[in-house]
């Protein structure tokens, strides 16, 4: 553990856990993160660096917090949408907060990255369902539906796939025994100039987006308890599956030259 402050300033802070290697990442820092949470969180990271409690272990409050969403969404009203929102918020503060710590305390494990991986694959997955159990009433009643429930299945399904894709690439560099992916554009610009221009339209679309807890829960507060959420996002997430596939095969991620 680096000898550093125990009671460090906000700038300090800053400088130490929020370095442009995090904040420029082109692809993994969130926009709630640029647009304000790295502005709040070096003020919960500073308080929590006064306890006991580790990087990992406000990972594991990320985790509970992302569940916390899909169980949110079962609470019968609109008080369980704008909760299941505001847990979305917290738990990005989290995921901001315990890279800030492992940082600031230069803690950073792998068992700190796979935590971090599960608490997404878990909350975002989840999310899908639970909207689904809610729509059907479920568990004031019984399940009348399930081919909405196998709908949001196929579309959890759809969501683990996009973000194992990603993760894949970084295994399958490592098992061929090449360097690590860097965080930049060029690493994952097309290299054929059509695949560049059917590209184009979703930097600024960015459809593929739409899967975080975060989008997830702002398109539900703002559309609903409606039904068409689930069938369209089926069509949405096959769609994107497949670009992401072509993108990434598309691309230099997996070039050994």
């Amino acid at each position: 553990m680096t000898n550093r402050p125990s009671k460090p300033t906000i700038a300090q802070i800053r400088e130490i856990s929020q370095p442009p290697s995090v904040t420029g990442r082109s692809n993994a820092e969130h926009w709630v993160a640029d647009l304000y949470l790295r502005k709040i969180s070096p003020y919960l990271t500073r308080i929590l660096l006064k306890t006991p409690i580790t990087a990992n272990g406000v990972t594991y409050l990320m985790i509970l917090t992302g569940i916390s969403i899909s169980a949110a969404l079962l609470i019968p009203g609109y008080k369980g949408i704008l909760l299941a929102l505001f847990f979305s918020q917290l738990q990005m503060l989290w995921d901001c907060c315990d890279g800030e710590i492992a940082r600031w305390r230069n803690t950073q494990s792998p068992k700190g990255v796979f935590l971090d991986r599960v608490g997404h694959y878990l909350t975002e997955s989840l999310i899908p369902i639970a909207f689904a159990l809610r729509l059907v009433g479920w568990p004031e009643g019984a399940v009348s539906d399930w081919k909405l429930l196998f709908l949001a299945s196929l579309l959890s399904i759809g969501i683990l796939l996009n973000k194992g894709f990603n993760d894949i690439v970084h295994v399958s560099r490592a098992i061929a025994g090449m360097e690590k992916l860097s965080d930049s554009k060029e690493s994952g610009a097309p290299v054929k100039s059509w695949l560049r221009v059917a590209k184009a339209p979703f930097k600024v679309l960015a459809i593929q987006r739409l899967f975080h807890s975060v989008e997830m829960t702002l398109i539900i507060t703002l559309l609903g308890d409606n039904k068409a959420l689930i069938t369209i996002g089926v069509y949405v997430v096959l769609f994107v599956t497949i670009g992401h596939l072509i993108a990434i095969l598309g691309s230099r991620k997996l070039d050994p030259r």
